[in-house]
Formats: structure tokens, sequence, C-alpha cells
């Protein structure tokens, strides 16, 4: 087992970094880096499902590795796309502009090394989905299902966000304001939430519940809650995005931070009424 964990780790760990070097040549040749995103989602998608789908001992795909797999599926395709069809419509995205601005000259190589971390930053996200379709029983547990149901949660759950998010921005009334009506009230980032919540179906699928024990390496996948959570709130996800959103909101986005929760649905503070 040990050996066929490594193996898969080397063969996830080297198609993430070929996919993501070729987000880099698009953004070089653009000059739009919000493909990166674009490219990232669907390469975790392709790459997930085909961890999953990953032959167990020579036999065919059961059905725990295609439900998995079409999970991670349906993710992908439902992020991918939205972030395609917002990229078509921006010269640049406004954080790895920043990046760039920052880095001056050395930009190309240095998001060259930027996009590679990434690469090695998503092997735990695709590692937990592997761990997941592989628990050892091929008949779907009630569990299975439970993940099934969490996934879906988030996958709505974001793209109602989205879809919030965009009817406020494209109102010419709300030019120039912050975005504070539906989920956007309970927290800043509902739609990191959600897509935070989502990754939480797979170690409920590659966890027995009731022989903790039965699959210890189903505790791996909680690699991929964990490191989401980590990335959403601490390094690339909420940080950039809420620095670009105080210089461009100025007072009226500080005034929505000091009302309403980072990042976990809350009712806004009382003082804001």
């Amino acid at each position: 087992m040990l050996m066929q964990l490594l193996v898969a780790l080397v063969a996830i760990a080297a198609s993430l970094a070929v996919l993501m070097a070729g987000a880099w040549v698009i953004q070089q040749r653009t000059g739009n880096s919000g493909w990166v995103d674009t490219i990232w989602t669907f390469s975790l998608g392709l790459v997930g499902a085909g961890s999953a789908l990953w032959p167990i001992v020579g036999a065919a795909p059961n059905a725990r590795q295609w439900l998995v797999a079409v999970l991670v599926a349906i993710w992908s395709i439902r992020l991918g796309s939205h972030i395609a069809i917002r990229s078509a419509g921006i010269h640049d995205d406004p954080r790895y502009a920043e990046y760039s601005r920052q880095w001056g000259a050395d930009a190309p190589r240095k998001m060259f090394i930027f996009l590679q971390n990434q690469a090695l930053g998503t092997v735990p996200l695709v590692f937990s989905i592997f761990i997941a379709a592989r628990y050892p029983l091929e008949t779907l547990r009630v569990q299975d299902y439970l993940g099934v149901l969490i996934l879906l949660i988030g996958i709505v759950g974001e793209a109602v966000s989205d879809a919030q998010l965009k009817r406020f921005r494209t109102d010419p009334a709300n030019k120039g304001k912050v975005c504070d009506i539906g989920l956007w009230k309970l927290s800043r980032h509902p739609n990191y939430f959600f897509e935070w919540f989502g990754w939480l179906a797979y170690p409920v699928i590659a966890i027995s519940l009731n022989y903790p024990l039965q699959y210890p390496w189903g505790f791996a996948a909680l690699l991929a809650p964990l490191f989401m959570y980590w990335i959403l709130v601490y390094v690339t996800g909420i940080p950039p995005l809420e620095e670009q959103m105080q210089r461009s909101r100025g007072d009226a986005y500080r005034a929505y931070q000091a009302r309403t929760s980072k990042f976990f649905p809350l009712p806004p503070k009382a003082e804001a009424a």
C-alpha cells in the first residue's frame, strides 16, 4: 500500500507541475493572469478524477471510485467555467497584477516559480481525493452519500454567492459600493467558505465513522479541508483580496469588515444595525 501511495504522489505531483507550467505559458502570452485560476481548477479536476479512477491492484474502478471521480469533476466544471467566464471579461486579475508589479522585471521567472509552488500545494488536495476513492469497501455506505450531500451544499452555496456578487456588480447603482446582500451579509467571503466546506466531503468518505482504524490512511484526507482553509484564509485567498478591496473601497470596506464575519457565515454584529 505504501509503495502504491508513493507512486501516486509522484504521478500527481508531476501531472500538476506540467499543467501549471502550461498555465504559465498562457499567462505570459495573453497577459491575463485570470486564466491561471481557470487552468488550476480544471487541472485539479482532471488529475483528481484520474487519481480516483487509478486501478486498485489492476481491478476495474468500483462504485466509490466512480462516485469520487464524478464529484470532483462536477466541482471542477462548475467552478472552472465560472472563473473562465470571469477571466474572459477582464484584462488581468488584480491580485496577480499586484504580484507582477512588486516583482518588476523579474516577474516572468517569479510567476513560474509561484505557479509551480501552487502545483506542489495542490498535491494534498488531490491526494485526499485519491485516499477517499480507495476506502477498502466496494459497496457504498451512508457516509458516502453524506459526502455527496456535503459537496453539493458547497457547490450550490458557492454558486449562489457568486451569482449574488455578480448581480450586485452589474447594477450601475452599486458602482463603488461594497456587496452586502444575501450571503454577503453573513460572511465577507461566503464563496470561499462554501469552497472550503465542499472539501469536507473527502474525509467524510475516507474515514470510517464506526471503525476509525479500519482504514488509517483515511485520516490523510483531512489534509484537503485543513490545507484549503489555510490557503483561503491566510495565503492567496482573503489577504490579497481584502488588501485590494481596502484600496478600492476605503472606509466603506473597513466598515463592512467591522460588522461582518471574515469567513464563517454569522449574523452581522449588533452595532451594525
